[in-house]
């Protein structure tokens, strides 16, 4: 079964409730440090990919997404929330649709730096 495991930083806004902005016509848009966000995971996907010499497209699906928290402060914090911004960039890389992912968000933790552990499974 194949399996990649990735540490991001965790950085304000990348929350579902606060990763859009709304422009002043009205319009929304997603905000630029989270697209950055993305772009970048979805390049440690790529170099995941190329050392285990496995692409994500490949895997039998459903594949299987479960989002970590480790936090510095202790502020409450519902890791649910944090699971549609990296299943939107999976799905950008990959092209697989998010109705193929079972989802699972772990408890936050504390630790010395702020951050999401992202880990995708193939389907058993």
């Amino acid at each position: 079964m194949n399996e990649f495991v990735i540490s991001m930083p965790l950085i304000k806004d990348l929350s579902v409730n606060h990763y859009r902005g709304r422009s002043r016509y009205g319009g929304e848009y997603v905000k630029k440090p989270i697209k950055e966000w993305k772009e970048t995971l979805g390049w440690l996907i790529k170099e995941c990919e190329l050392k285990g010499d496995t692409r994500i497209v490949e895997w039998k699906l459903p594949i299987k997404v479960k989002v970590d928290i480790v936090q510095t402060d202790n502020k409450t914090r519902d890791a649910h929330n944090y699971l549609k911004v990296p299943c939107d960039a999976i799905e950008d890389y990959s092209g697989i649709n998010d109705t193929n992912y079972e989802t699972e968000a772990g408890v936050p933790t504390h630790g010395e730096y702020a951050e999401l552990i992202l880990t995708i499974k193939e389907a058993e």
